[in-house]
C-alpha cells in the first residue's frame, strides 16, 4: 500500500527527501566498472547501473561502490526487486543507453535511483519469480532476438540479440583501450550458426563481468548474446564483414547457464532449438575449430586490391 513508482518519483522527486518503497524488474544490466584512481581514497571503487521499469515506465539504477561485490551477481536480467531508502539522483548524461526490447516502454531518462552503503543506506531485497503476482503488473523482459538470414539487411550500430551454435572460437587478445594507454580491453573472435544461413554470425565477444562463462565459450555449445551491436559496411563488399560487437550492456550465456533465463520462451530461441535437434552432433563437430590467429576484417586477396 506505501508503494511508489517510477512515474510519480520522476513528478515528486524535487520536493521530497524521503521516498516510499519501489517494486520493479531489471531490464537490463551493465558490466560492472572499476573507477579507482591513486589519488582519490575509496575504499571500493566500482559501479554497475542497471534499468529498472515498473507499470509506468524504465529509469537507470547504479549500484555504487561495496554494494557491487555484495550485489552484482545475485542481480539478473529478470530479477524483481524491492527497494527502500533509496537516493534520486540527476541522470549522468554520458552514460550508454542499452535499446528495450518493448519499443513502446516509456523511459524515464532525466533522473536515476542511487544504491548506496550509506547517505542513505539502502535496503535491497530480491522477491524470488514465485512470489511475483501478476496484479502488481511488472512488465516481461522481452528481446531483439535476429536470425542470420536476417542480419544483412540490418543496419550499422543496430541493437540485437543472437542464439548460435558455436562453431569457431579464437583466442583471447588483448587491444589497448587508449593509445600509450596501459588499460587493456580483453576479446575473442568466435563464429555462430543458426541454420538459417550458409555464413555464420561473426561475433566479437569483449570480455564482460562474467569471466567464468567468457573463458568456457567452446565449438558445440548454444550461445546467447544479447544486446549486442551490428557492425555493418567496412570494405566495399559489405555482406562479408557485417559482423556483431558485445556493448557495454551485453550479457553472454552458454550450455550450463540457460536454465531459468527469460529468453528461453522467446520464439526464435525455440525455433534454434528445434532446428538443433534436427542436426548431426558428429557432422558439426568436423566443422570445428578453437583457437588460433583470426585477422578480421580479411585483407583483400592481392596487393592491387589492397
Amino acid at each position: 500500500s506505501r508503494l511508489t513508482n517510477l512515474g510519480h518519483l520522476e513528478m515528486t522527486w524535487r520536493s521530497r527527501q524521503h521516498f516510499h518503497p519501489l517494486l520493479v524488474r531489471i531490464l537490463h544490466k551493465s558490466r560492472l566498472r572499476y573507477y579507482g584512481k591513486p589519488e582519490k581514497k575509496v575504499d571500493m571503487p566500482y559501479q554497475a547501473y542497471f534499468e529498472v521499469a515498473d507499470g509506468s515506465g524504465m529509469m537507470s539504477m547504479v549500484l555504487w561502490n561495496s554494494l557491487c561485490p555484495e550485489w552484482y551477481h545475485s542481480m539478473k536480467v529478470g530479477t524483481v526487486l524491492l527497494l527502500d531508502k533509496y537516493a534520486i539522483k540527476t541522470s549522468y548524461p554520458f552514460k550508454t543507453h542499452p535499446t528495450p526490447g518493448d519499443s513502446q516502454m516509456k523511459r524515464f531518462a532525466t533522473i536515476e535511483i542511487s544504491l548506496n552503503v550509506r547517505d542513505p543506506p539502502t535496503e535491497i531485497n530480491i522477491i524470488p519469480e514465485e512470489m511475483v503476482k501478476p496484479e502488481w503488473g511488472l512488465p516481461e523482459v522481452k528481446y531483439r532476438f535476429i536470425t542470420r538470414s536476417e542480419l544483412d539487411d540490418l543496419p550499422n550500430n543496430h541493437s540485437c540479440d543472437v542464439i548460435g551454435l558455436v562453431t569457431f572460437v579464437g583466442r583471447a587478445e588483448r587491444a589497448r583501450k587508449r593509445e600509450h594507454s596501459e588499460d587493456f580491453w580483453l576479446y575473442r573472435w568466435a563464429h555462430a550458426i543458426d541454420g538459417t544461413s550458409d555464413q555464420p554470425f561473426i561475433l566479437e565477444l569483449f570480455a564482460t563481468s562474467q569471466p567464468d562463462v567468457f573463458e568456457r565459450i567452446h565449438p558445440m555449445t548454444y550461445l546467447v548474446c544479447t544486446q549486442m551491436r551490428v557492425i555493418q559496411g567496412l570494405t566495399e563488399n559489405p555482406s562479408r564483414t557485417v559482423y556483431l560487437t558485445t556493448s557495454n550492456e551485453s550479457q553472454i550465456f552458454i550450455t550450463g547457464w540457460h536454465k531459468g533465463q527469460p529468453y528461453t520462451k522467446d520464439a526464435k530461441v525455440k525455433n534454434f532449438i528445434q532446428w538443433t535437434k534436427s542436426q548431426s552432433e558428429a557432422d558439426q563437430i568436423k566443422k570445428t575449430v578453437i583457437g588460433g590467429y583470426y585477422p578480421f576484417p580479411r585483407p583483400p586477396d592481392s596487393f592491387l586490391k589492397y
